[in-house]
């Protein structure tokens, strides 16, 4: 579903960070990450923050739920207040966390604030993230607007400002426009900042790797780190050493944005054109009978996954498992494009329109679908919903008019 794509792509870099082995060339952790740990994590974040149904708990302002130890959270407000949790995943507009957690927290909203300690490792995202509490792993971090307190293992943050407080443990791979540094830094320090301040309490006891569009801008008092332990770098090699781990600006996210609105449009306008009769079929099907469409695409996208792992029960069938993933994802792209012009076709003929049968009246279509979905998919928690459902409506109706199943006929 690409308006997704889009708008992660635009908030997270923490999936291309490449492995901390590589970038740490004799330093001092010994637990190296990879860029698929962070995607895992991502990805099975947004996966149970969607598991509303086996709810325990549920008010206007959050959904519970609970496994064994571990606490999952979503909602417009929630908070983790009460009991402590083993592992937490929380999501939400603004959520707070105020109980403590002995495991792993994984925590993504517009704002997100921490208070409470967290034993393991944080992964988190948000336009404004506070972590006043203790963390006792690593964190790995993304927003506009991040504070931290003192960190355990590893640190790995990117910001538009960034302000640290408190002491790491590790290494400290950080990129901001804005970086306000006021703690110890126990092992190397990766820096990539147009403005640094070094606070009283700055330190770096292991190197600390400046990468400057002017190498020798930036000031560093050797209270922090002796010139002998300063490494001072072009800025292009940020990319060769680390990776594309930086902060983004409005500009950047904006951006993104609007070009995957572009992709989704361009996607269903050329489906229309080049198809213009199969996709005017499925049109139809979906504006006429949304609720069946819907109802059939839920069954069609869930006996395709679902497909894939009664193969991988064979054992030898799992070699396909990877194949049917892929279908189910292509499956779920062409649902979404699908959507994207039936929504558009239909927002156009609610306004006045006639139904297009002109190759321009279809990219207008698109143009307008892929706009207003993308739009609507930012708010909060609705939109996802409301997207997924689209996306689902789509492949009832690419079903419908496929396979044509006898039993909803």
């Amino acid at each position: 579903m690409s308006a997704f794509p889009s708008c992660r792509a635009a908030a997270l870099d923490l999936g291309q960070l490449p492995a901390a082995r590589d970038v740490i060339e004799g330093g001092e952790t010994d637990h190296p990450r990879t860029a698929e740990d962070l995607m895992h994590c991502r990805a099975l974040l947004l996966l149970m923050m969607t598991m509303t149904a086996p709810t325990a708990m549920a008010d206007e302002h959050q959904t519970l739920t609970r496994i064994a130890d571990d606490v999952y959270l979503a909602g417009s407000d929630p908070e983790h207040a009460e009991d402590e949790a083993e592992d937490l995943f929380i999501a939400g507009d603004s959520l707070r966390v105020s109980a403590p957690v002995t495991g792993t927290a994984h925590m993504a909203g517009r704002t997100v604030e921490a208070l409470s300690d967290i034993a393991g490792d944080v992964y988190a995202a948000a336009m404004d993230l506070t972590i006043a509490g203790d963390i006792g792993g690593d964190a790995s971090l993304a927003g506009y607007d991040i504070r931290v307190a003192s960190v355990g293992g590893d640190l790995r943050a990117t910001a538009a400002r960034l302000r640290l407080d408190g002491p790491v443990g590790g290494y400290a791979l950080l990129a901001a426009d804005e970086l306000t540094l006021d703690a110890a830094v126990a092992g190397d320090l990766f820096l990539s900042a147009d403005e640094v301040n070094f606070g009283p309490a700055a330190r770096v006891d292991g190197r600390l790797l400046l990468y400057e569009a002017e190498p020798g801008t930036l000031e560093v008092p050797a209270r922090v780190a002796p010139e002998d332990r300063v490494e001072r770098r072009e800025q292009h090699e940020w990319q060769h050493d680390v990776g594309d781990y930086t902060a983004l600006s409005w500009a950047e996210i904006l951006g993104r944005f609007v070009l995957g609105l572009a992709v989704v449009a361009l996607l269903a306008g050329l489906a229309a054109a080049l198809v213009p009769a199969p996709m005017a079929a499925l049109r139809r099907r979906l504006l006429e009978t949304p609720w069946r469409a819907l109802w059939i695409g839920f069954l069609g996208q869930s006996a395709v996954v679902g497909s894939g792992f009664v193969l991988a029960l064979t054992g030898i069938g799992i070699l396909l498992l990877p194949a049917v993933m892929l279908l189910a994802g292509l499956l779920g792209l062409a649902g979404y494009i699908v959507g994207v012009y039936a929504f558009g076709v239909g927002l156009l003929h609610m306004l006045g329109r006639a139904f297009p049968t002109h190759w321009r009246d279809r990219a207008m279509a698109a143009a307008v679908g892929a706009v207003t979905v993308g739009l609507l998919g930012l708010v909060p928690l609705l939109g996802w919903i409301f997207v997924l459902a689209l996306s689902l409506a789509g492949v009832g109706a690419i079903v419908s008019h496929g396979v044509r199943p006898r039993f909803f006929a």
